[in-house]
């Protein structure tokens, strides 16, 4: 079938996917075929869309990117990533622009019930747990971007934990982009059986500073007191576009922590969704944007609430600089029936220059009366008393402001339990803040 889309950008496109050989599995091409449908009907959302209303996606729709037909143009090697890799992580996929990497992989040392492997690998004997929930809980019917990743689904990461089953060490999902002009569609789905705990460490970083597209994916299930840990960080080129959503669903009693982290990207948009499908689940949410020059960074988060006794907490900071803007829609749903839901919300966001701003919208929607909910919202430059403080005790202003800067990231960046990974975002935040003051 070979229908146009109604919008041109989206019809640049789709092109490579109309050409891709079909999957020996019917359901994956059907739902491919679905997905194509939807992106044809669909066009590029603009300003006039609520949902979109601060993030002016005309930059994207000027560039022409093609989607990736072969590995990487770069023949990569582990010294080549050694910086990227993750020490604590015992396990590691590596997507080089979008398409498996099996040399720069480490799958040794698999705990019994788990599987950690890409769709072609995993799809050999996961293939009814794919088939129940990839492309299940990321919508596509009004959404472009999922339909696109949907109708180019054939690769990605399916992790798999069997009941009960406890990895100890981190799992490390490590996307690298090498090429420039090129759209890529990164996929992943993890299932976390009953009473079984991971670590996922979602990591998107760039070896060239050209302009690309990186569309991502990600679908996570936890079954009944299941715990999951999920941080995600942003590193792409800062000419690069990053589009992502994720989607959460938790039955009872399950926890999902999240810390997201975006420094990268000239436009970045993160869609985290989190179904609390059961009674007694919990959502931690932290995330951090630090950005500067003219940096667009967009977080929308849904914690949607569909059964009693559920706990949600959620702080995002944003630190702008240069003539950054930050975005960040945080909506916390309370359905009827979910009573004694227990649900706070902090945004909290930082200007380091005149030019730079923050549009931070908040909301909560609550349909049940027997419930605790709260949210807030502060934007603002550093704090004057602050400041003030420091410099009495000696420290030069610039240092002073820096220092102030750093502990504001920082105090998101901690809570990671990765201690490289925080040494080296620690470092990185410093280095920004001691650069990006100035307007640009």
């Amino acid at each position: 079938m070979s229908v146009s889309a109604g919008h041109p950008y989206v019809e640049a496109l789709l092109q490579g996917s109309r050409g891709l050989p079909p999957s020996p599995l019917s359901w994956l091409n059907q739902r491919r075929a679905q997905a194509l449908e939807r992106a044809n009907a669909l066009t590029v959302p603009t300003t006039r869309d609520e949902e979109w209303r601060f993030t002016d996606l005309s930059p994207l729709t000027k560039m022409h990117f093609q989607p990736v037909q072969a590995a990487g143009a770069l023949t990569l090697t582990l010294s080549d990533i050694e910086g990227m890799l993750v020490p604590e992580a015992g396990l590691r996929l590596v997507f080089v622009d979008g398409m498996f990497a099996p040399a720069l992989s480490a799958l040794d040392g698999l705990p019994a019930g788990m599987q950690f492997a890409n769709f072609a690998q995993g799809f050999k004997v996961g293939a009814a747990l794919a088939e129940k929930h990839l492309a299940c809980h990321v919508g596509f019917d009004d959404n472009v971007f999922a339909a696109l990743n949907t109708s180019y689904l054939r690769d990605g990461a399916l992790i798999t934990l069997a009941k009960g089953v406890v990895c100890a060490a981190p799992v490390h999902l490590l996307h690298i982009a090498t090429q420039k002009e090129a759209a890529s569609y990164p996929r992943c789905l993890l299932i976390a059986g009953s009473g079984s705990e991971c670590m996922l460490i979602e990591d998107f970083v760039s070896l060239q500073d050209g302009a690309y597209l990186t569309n991502a994916v990600c679908e996570i299930v936890l079954e009944a007191d299941a715990r999951v840990r999920h941080v995600r960080l942003q590193r792409e080129s800062l000419n690069a576009f990053h589009i992502a959503n994720c989607a959460v669903v938790l039955e009872k009693d399950a926890v999902y922590q999240s810390h997201a982290v975006a420094l990268g990207a000239r436009i970045s948009r993160h869609n985290l969704n989190v179904v609390q499908n059961g009674e007694g689940a919990e959502m931690k949410i932290d995330g951090l944007a630090l950005i500067s020059g003219r940096q667009l960074a967009d977080t929308h988060t849904l914690m949607d609430h569909a059964r009693p006794h559920g706990k949600s907490t959620q702080l995002h900071k944003c630190i702008a600089g240069g003539a950054a803007h930050a975005v960040f829609n945080g909506k916390v749903f309370v359905r009827e029936g979910a009573q004694l839901t227990d649900s706070a919300q902090q945004s909290r966001n930082l200007l380091l220059s005149p030019k730079a701003h923050v549009d931070t919208k908040p909301q909560l929607e609550i349909f049940a009366d027997d419930v605790k909910c709260a949210h807030g919202a502060t934007v603002g430059q550093i704090d004057a008393e602050q400041l003030f403080y420091l410099k009495s005790r000696g420290l030069p202003e610039a240092q002073a402001r820096n220092l102030l800067t750093y502990a504001f990231g920082a105090e998101i960046i901690d809570r990671i339990p990765v201690p490289s990974l925080v040494a080296r975002l620690e470092r990185t935040v410093l280095e920004q803040t001691q650069t990006g003051q100035q307007p640009s």
